[in-house]
């Protein structure tokens, strides 16, 4: 457990602005991502009196081992990138947001014949745009609503979309103008398609040209007093207007621009690069370089900007680079860069005004880059060799465990018995080396037996094939059980059965979180602050994730197809196109009859067969997250 004093941020030190944090353990992994209105507020908050936590959050924080941060200009753009975090890192304390899948986004189905916009979340499908992500749900609805005013696209499910159109009548947005009901013929797919690629196109930040038309017909309307007409048009502008404010604007909405930082010393130097699109930041990235020998600040610009827009990254180059200081020969650069995309592009240092202040955040961002790499360079490597050797003296072993594998059992009231095997190197997961095992001796309480019987079909193969290396390249320098000293005793003595009796063995037992050894009465008790035992746990919260995960996938597999099972006139064909409709038996439950009858081969008898099967009182298992197996509600009633 660490002590989140020996790695908080001076207070002066963090920036009071809009931005996204990261926490990470003592190898680098970053355990959660959060954003902040204020990083300093923030970020204070975790360090202060440990009584004063959440259980949840003290658990983090003693966890973690170190936090950086990124400097943005606005909340929105922190979401934004706090969500592209979360995604890219899937860390382990943010249960709230792989709980909700992801952020919802306002999407618009263009692969559809009459494209609809609508509230989605999860994974992106091809033919769809997306545009967020937003806070919360209703959010979206908000802005779609008044957004509605002025591109009427349709937003109905199809199963209502074809009732409309069966009837002849359509639903209370068409009387109310706030869709062109297409259903009913009032407008042809071209035209309504044309509809949903402005509402398109005004999402994706080509605002100008819609603002100018409607206050241009405004002003008609109004010179040829039609003022119920200019009234309407001026309530779609403020419209328009209350949505746009609801995004970042940067710069003014004719900019598009990238700009590019550089923090730099001696041996590196850490790039940031913001793209400015439509007036607002629509990306941003870094990343750390060692710096060319006897290259000064104006040659290391100009590299870099070879290397960000070189042909074989594949970037778009804006009409406009802004760089934090001059590039050597800055007439040749802009002239190549104009090359690689097609049209004139101006390379330059703002002196003044917006474009400044951004650039210096930007600059800000480089820097606090460059101090976070300089830190996980000196530390990273350092306590990681730090937690072998400790392991190494403290168990009297002959060399340092390189390879240590981590043995855990999950089951549910002695059903579904799995194990998992994981497999770190150099202290650091090697994924790839990952097994699991489905359990064969049938008694699903006995961890000592499920235990013995993973440790001999591990090294039993490997004892039988010496030459086969497919499975395993190496032998473990430590073998890591979770559990006491029975289970390590099991483990010793089945390997001892297969001929493997000079494998070490530990067992790390969860109470009092100490260790024993095989053929000794009492643990080995190690430092708290002890960076061997933050390995060994960080070794066995992994397995323990891993083998709880093959067990939820198992049972809910299971409990999905033997629900389905049961209602009669359920084939094959019908079970796939429904699974592949709702995805879940808990999304079927809350169907409605309208989205089950437009599946095809569904019919009214079958639906109501359905609606008993499902309705029928079962026994609800624990739910669990996904991506760490842990319960996160009771499932009881």
């Amino acid at each position: 457990m660490a002590d989140p004093s020996t790695y908080r941020p001076r207070t002066s030190d963090i920036p009071d602005a809009p931005g996204v944090y990261r926490f990470r353990d003592g190898r680098g992994t970053v355990i959660y991502v959060g954003k902040a209105r204020s990083l300093r507020s923030r970020l204070t908050s975790y360090f202060q009196d440990p009584a004063q936590l959440h259980p949840r959050t003290f658990a983090m924080v003693t966890t973690a081992c170190s936090v950086d941060w990124v400097v943005v200009q606005t909340e929105v753009e922190a979401l934004q990138l706090e969500w592209q975090w979360i995604k890219e890192y899937d860390p382990r304390y943010n249960v709230r947001f792989r709980d909700d899948k992801s952020y919802p986004w306002l999407a618009i189905t263009m692969d559809e014949e009459f494209p609809r916009a609508q509230v989605l979340r999860g994974e992106r499908r091809k033919g769809v745009r997306y545009f967020g992500p937003y806070v919360q749900a209703w959010a979206i609805r908000e802005s779609l609503d008044l957004l509605l005013r002025v591109f009427p696209v349709r937003t109905c499910s199809g199963p209502v979309f074809r009732r409309a159109q069966l009837q002849d009548r359509p639903c209370l947005l068409g009387y109310i103008e706030k869709c062109s009901a297409p259903c009913v013929g009032r407008i042809d797919a071209p035209a309504h398609r044309r509809i949903a690629q402005d509402l398109a196109a005004f999402l994706d930040g080509n605002t100008g040209s819609t603002l100018r038309r409607l206050r241009d017909e405004m002003a008609q309307a109004a010179a040829n007093e039609q003022y119920e007409l200019a009234a309407r048009l001026r309530d779609d502008i403020g419209a328009l207007d209350s949505v746009l404010g609801r995004h970042a604007v940067v710069l003014d909405e004719a900019v598009d621009a990238d700009l590019l930082a550089i923090a730099e010393d001696e041996l590196q130097a850490a790039v940031q690069l913001f793209h400015v699109r439509g007036g607002r930041i629509r990306g941003q990235r870094g990343f750390v370089l060692e710096r060319p020998l006897e290259t000064d600040t104006a040659e290391l610009v100009t590299q870099v900007c070879e290397r960000v827009y070189g042909p074989e990254t594949g970037n778009d180059v804006p009409r406009l680079v802004l760089v934090h200081s001059a590039p050597a020969d800055a007439e040749a650069l802009a002239a190549w860069l104009a090359e690689r995309r097609g049209s004139g592009v101006e390379v330059r240092v703002p002196q003044r005004g917006d474009k400044r202040t951004l650039m210096d955040t930007v600059m800000a961002n480089a820097d606090q880059a460059l101090v976070r790499s300089k830190l996980s360079r000196a530390t990273d490597i350092t306590a990681r060799s730090r937690a072998l050797a400790e392991l190494q003296e403290a168990l009297g072993l002959a060399d340092s465990p390189l390879r240590i594998e981590c043995i855990d059992v999950s089951h549910l009231q002695g059903d579904d018995v799995v194990a998992s095997l994981v497999v770190f190197e150099d202290a650091l997961p090697r994924k790839r080396d990952y097994r699991r095992f489905v359990l064969r001796h049938g008694r699903g309480n006995d961890d000592v037996a499920s235990i013995a019987e993973v440790v001999r079909r591990r090294f039993a193969h490997q004892v039988e094939h010496p030459d086969d290396r497919r499975t395993f390249a190496y032998e473990p320098g430590l073998l890591v059980i979770d559990g006491g000293r029975p289970q390590v005793t099991a483990a010793a003595a089945a390997l001892a059965e297969v001929g493997r009796d000079d494998i070490a063995v530990v067992g790390l037992a969860k109470r009092l979180e100490e260790l024993w050894l095989p053929d000794d009465n009492m643990p080995v008790i190690l430092s708290r602050s002890s960076e061997a035992l933050y390995l060994l746990q960080r070794a066995r919260d992994e397995a323990h994730r891993f083998a709880l995960r093959h067990q939820v996938q198992r049972r809910t597999k299971r409990s999905t197809s033997s629900l389905l099972d049961d209602v009669p006139g359920l084939g094959d064909a019908r079970k796939a196109a429904l699974l592949a409709a709702f995805r879940s038996v808990q999304r079927i439950r809350t169907a409605s009859d309208e989205e089950l009858l437009a599946l095809p081969g569904f019919g009214p008898t079958l639906v109501a067969r359905l609606r008993a099967a499902l309705a029928k009182p079962t026994t609800l298992l624990p739910a669990f997250d996904a991506a760490t197996g842990e319960v996160i509600e009771d499932g009881s009633d």
